[in-house]
């Protein structure tokens, strides 16, 4: 998995993925009888992590589309993730608390950074389930969605973010995530060295030509969005956009990349 995220990040044809799991999970850890048999893998310390990526940090945004339980490292795996989107009656939760497993993909660091440290505590310090609906109250979800729906739901964000301009979204998304380490005067300045690239890099200039040209006002961003033309086009048709397989998501990110040659 991690090999896949970082060719990910490397193909400059790629704006965003998404990470979910399958028959209705999305992931409920490691194998403990690998633990309980003393089989499981040496950790490598200056690797990509226990569960995969977890320890990488990535250019650009992943998003976990979570069905059923997203619980031990499978939660840290949510967590390694940009943004989350669950359905209703996802579960998560830091079960590995009742066998003694320890939560080692930076699970007590993204946490209490997402949730708060208070929220933080409770999960980690009794491994009770959390629904999705609790999920969502606490922040720990960006987006509750009807059971079935989550990935479908999670593609169409993903392809949204695809559309904006890359270079202004990915260096406003590592200054959060950069600030965390650094004094406020430090991530002033961070936040400004990124914020430059940009600039120079033409792409805000282009922007503001189009907004000027009448496009993007009034919060109106669909125009010349490739994702959202195609949407809009499915939808006239009556199609819907479940998305319940593989085949699917290939479908559907083939369309995208036709749209995006345009």
């Amino acid at each position: 998995m991690a090999n896949a995220f970082k060719e990910f990040d490397a193909d400059d044809a790629l704006c965003a993925a998404v990470l979910t799991g399958a028959g209705g999970t999305f992931c409920a850890g490691a194998d403990l009888r690998e633990v309980a048999e003393g089989r499981r893998t040496a950790i490598d310390e200056n690797g990509p992590g226990p569960m995969g990526p977890t320890w990488l940090q990535l250019s650009k945004p992943v998003i976990a589309a979570v069905e059923g339980h997203a619980v031990a490292g499978g939660l840290e795996l949510a967590l390694w993730c940009d943004l989350r989107i669950a359905a209703r009656d996802a579960v998560f939760g830091v079960f590995n608390r009742r066998f003694g497993v320890p939560l080692i993909d930076l699970g007590t660091v993204r946490l209490p950074r997402i949730v708060g440290q208070g929220r933080a505590l409770d999960l980690v310090l009794t491994g009770r389930a959390v629904s999705g609906e609790e999920a969502l109250q606490m922040g720990l979800v960006n987006r509750l969605v009807e059971p079935g729906k989550a990935l479908a739901v999670a593609l169409e964000l993903a392809h949204a973010l695809a559309a904006f301009p890359q270079q202004g979204l990915r260096a406003d998304r590592m200054s959060v995530y950069e600030q965390w380490s650094l004094p406020w005067d430090e991530a002033r300045r961070n936040e400004l060295k990124h914020g430059l690239r940009v600039l120079a890099s033409g792409e805000s200039r282009a922007g503001a030509q189009s907004f000027i040209k009448g496009e993007g006002k009034h919060g109106e961003f669909a125009g010349d969005a490739p994702w959202d033309n195609m949407l809009a086009r499915t939808r006239a048709k009556g199609k819907s956009l479940d998305v319940t397989t593989e085949a699917d998501v290939e479908r559907l990110s083939d369309e995208y990349r036709r749209d995006k040659k345009r």
